[in-house]
């Protein structure tokens, strides 16, 4: 397994699979390890998939200091692989809460990122607040699903702020664009995977919206956002706020598809992945 040491000591891993130019992956969960994206659809076929497993996850090692799980401070490691690749520029790509660490990455070192694709985006980055009426919009699609009344409830709650653990545990069906044997595996399989310990993340100082905003603003290079039609998570509407923050963003929704639009519509996630990179 390779394996690199953070600024401050910590060794991380990271996965390398597939060929060609190189595609730095940060996953979300948030503080999932990176096999969750496994090929990503099929895009090792066109590209060299580098996934980061973040620090505390994975084969990456806990941290001797807690507070170094705040997204900010991971930006340093995100930083650290790029140079142990010996890149001085590199391709990225963020999916869920790993967005936000590519914003903050692309926030601090925007010479070091070619293009920037952004995967169903957690927005608490760039301080995006997605209306309860557009996640309602988008589950909606599915209405014609044999647990659609139970999930949707949930939903109602979650979306009005009364939501508990067991009605956010409800609404998983909606952010998969098949809730059959597969998704519901791969669901409880993340929930196993992920480190709950890393509650720092979001810590008091994490994020500065207005001035990564202000970043992301001058950010001269071609971005990507891909959203899934049914997502719930960042409906269409949201990645599009998103998508605007950039001066030079296209914003790709996948019908369909939810948070992991790879496996809803591999083809057409690869396809729009791949002709975005080779543009």
């Amino acid at each position: 397994m390779p394996s690199f040491l953070a600024p401050d000591g910590t060794e991380l891993a990271y996965h390398a699979s597939g060929s060609g130019t190189p595609l730095l992956c940060l996953p979300g969960g948030p503080m999932l390890d990176s096999a969750y994206l496994g090929d990503l659809g099929g895009l090792a076929a066109h590209r060299r998939l580098i996934l980061l497993d973040p620090r505390g996850t994975g084969a990456s090692a806990t941290p001797d200091d807690p507070a170094s799980y705040r997204c900010d401070r991971q930006v340093a490691d995100v930083e650290a692989l790029r140079a142990h690749l010996g890149l001085d520029a590199v391709d990225v790509l963020g999916h869920s809460a790993g967005a936000n660490l590519a914003a903050l990455y692309v926030a601090r070192h925007s010479g070091r990122v070619n293009r920037l694709v952004l995967v169903t985006p957690g927005t608490g980055a760039v301080g995006i607040d997605t209306p309860p009426e557009e996640r309602l919009t988008a589950a909606r699609l599915r209405s014609g699903e044999p647990w659609f009344g139970p999930a949707y409830a949930a939903l109602e709650e979650v979306t009005a702020g009364r939501g508990t653990a067991e009605s956010f545990e409800a609404v998983s069906p909606f952010l998969h664009g098949t809730w059959d044997g597969a998704s519901r595996e791969r669901h409880a399989e993340n929930r196993r995977r992920r480190n709950d310990e890393a509650g720092a993340l979001t810590n008091e100082g994490a994020y500065d919206p207005p001035a990564t905003r202000a970043a992301l603003a001058a950010f001269d290079r071609p971005v990507l956002v891909v959203a899934g039609e049914g997502d719930v998570n960042t409906p269409p509407p949201t990645a599009a706020a998103y998508a605007a923050l950039f001066p030079k963003a296209e914003l790709t929704v996948l019908p369909g598809a939810g948070h992991f639009p790879w496996h809803d519509d591999a083809e057409g996630f690869t396809g729009a992945v791949d002709g975005f990179l080779t543009s």
